[in-house]
């Protein structure tokens, strides 16, 4: 590529009209602002000119935009408007007869009920004619509609022309320093193009313009089976693992009980000066006397508003899930900084742990270890124990390589090297990660209620059941609060 100017690099590139190409190109690199150019060519074919020319992004964008135009077009102009309204229409038409044999029987019977009937009857009248008149406008309006589709195409196919000559004047330059970018006008990619945006608008404006028209554009062609036979599998599957994995289950709830009963009867069974006073004070060992005021406070607020024991019994629950978490994610996250295989493998299931939505994962982990404070437990590790893990990657990878060669040139052995070096300078990065899981287990909290866990989250669940707007307000203090003491115990004086 060296060997060649840059005008037959040009037309290497572009293929098609390279005077032309040349003329604007140096047009558009002559001003650093926006210059410009129309390429009447772009603004004809739209999204296909910029599949063909390898720009997918911008056609993909025109495409959507296109497609937009043709709907509107094409219900101003084939579509009946007025559909919806029609349906509407016989819906209520069905009730209105209804409520006219109604009406008969109550004049037969003179019954007291008749002036309702017919207040009903004349109500629903009402609501026939003015959806009446909002079919007429809808139709009458259709003209409008298609004036709609027509402007926006055609602004649609001016910025497509606008934009086309800068976009491809970039990709020039990208592929002057990487050839191996696509150029040139391939047969393949114009095909693509071509059939992709006429199956998006032809689909879009069919379903649009003619609804009903082909059923399985709106639903999709599929068996009830299918799914019926997907569940019986899952469950299935699920029967298997809890009969034959019983026992790891039961190992895994006696490990659970064992660390929260310590907590209960370290944070519940305590008398409450006894724990007020140790929080007030690791919070002043570690975040000075203006966060230990504040930790005061706030704990005067539990006490006063009688949510003492259901916050220590929430602190109970947080603390196992996150001192479990921490005790695996932390060994598991230096484990996976120095060996990028593992990590890959392990980091799509930390995605799937985090993406999941808490109320589908909590299904297995009743059907494994039932309800109560267990379940919420584990539920509580699912949700919150990532971010220790990958925080802990993150920052023993963060560690410059000259300072860990230096330590080795000097002799350092395996464990120096990672108690010394790694852990002191990770440090930030790995606090960081444990404050946020236990700020997710801690969100956690009302939603563990849902499978037999206590403390605050089951007033919060309660709040929600009855409407009562006050209880939930205060009991939603009381986790804010619980949240704001544990951020300033773990993150300290390090900002």
């Amino acid at each position: 590529m060296t060997d060649k100017t840059k005008d037959e690099l040009l037309a290497d590139f572009v293929t098609t009209s390279p005077g032309y190409y040349r003329q604007q190109f140096q047009k558009i690199g002559a001003s650093a602002k926006f210059t410009w150019t129309f390429n009447w060519v772009a603004a004809l074919l739209g999204p296909i000119w910029y599949g063909m020319r390898g720009l997918w992004n911008w056609a993909l964008a025109f495409v959507i935009l296109e497609a937009f135009a043709y709907i509107q077009l094409g219900r101003g102009v084939f579509g009946d408007l007025g559909a919806s309204g029609r349906e509407r229409i016989e819906q209520i038409e069905g009730t209105l007869a209804f409520r006219r044999e109604q009406l008969e029987a109550a004049k037969e019977k003179n019954a007291d009920n008749v002036d309702v009937f017919e207040r009903t009857i004349a109500s629903l009248e009402e609501a026939i004619g003015n959806i009446q008149l909002e079919v007429a406008q809808a139709e009458a309006g259709a003209i409008w509609v298609a004036l709609v589709g027509v402007g926006a195409l055609l602004v649609v196919k001016a910025i497509a022309g606008v934009v086309a000559n800068s976009a491809l004047e970039k990709r020039f330059s990208d592929w002057l320093s990487e050839p191996t970018i696509s150029s040139g006008l391939n047969p393949f990619r114009t095909a693509i193009a071509a059939i992709f945006s006429a199956l998006v608008v032809a689909t879009c404006v069919i379903h649009y313009a003619f609804p009903g028209a082909v059923t399985w554009l709106a639903d999709f062609p599929t068996d009830p089976g299918i799914r019926l036979g997907a569940i019986d599998r899952v469950e299935a599957f699920f029967a298997f693992i809890i009969e034959t994995g019983e026992w790891f289950f039961q190992l895994i709830t006696f490990g659970i009980r064992t660390v929260l009963d310590a907590l209960e009867v370290l944070f519940v069974d305590t008398p409450w000066p006894v724990i007020a006073s140790f929080i007030i004070l690791l919070t002043w060992l570690s975040a000075g006397s203006r966060a230990a005021i504040f930790a005061a406070a706030f704990l005067a607020y539990m006490g006063f508003l009688g949510f003492w024991e259901k916050a220590m019994t929430t602190l109970a629950l947080l603390g196992t899930a996150a001192c479990i978490s921490i005790a695996i994610g932390i060994p598991v996250g230096l484990f996976c900084a120095r060996r990028p295989r593992f990590y890959a493998v392990v980091r799509p299931i930390m995605d799937f742990m985090q993406t999941m939505p808490a109320f589908v994962f909590m299904i297995p982990v009743i059907a494994f270890f039932g309800t109560g404070k267990p379940a919420a437990v584990v539920t509580t590790m699912i949700f919150g124990g990532t971010p220790v893990v990958r925080l802990t990657v993150l920052g023993m990878r963060g560690v410059p390589e000259s300072i860990r060669e230096a330590a080795i040139a000097y002799g350092a052995s395996k464990w120096y090297l990672l108690t010394k070096v790694d852990l002191p300078l990770a440090a930030p990065s790995i606090l960081a990660g444990v404050n946020q899981t236990i700020m997710l287990s801690l969100a956690m909290v009302v939603v563990a209620s849902l499978i037999g866990a206590k403390g605050l989250g089951e007033d919060v669940l309660e709040a929600l059941q009855y409407a009562s707007v006050g209880q939930g307000i205060l009991a939603g203090f009381a986790i804010l609060f619980c949240a704001m003491i544990l951020d300033r115990v773990v993150q300290g004086k390090r900002e």
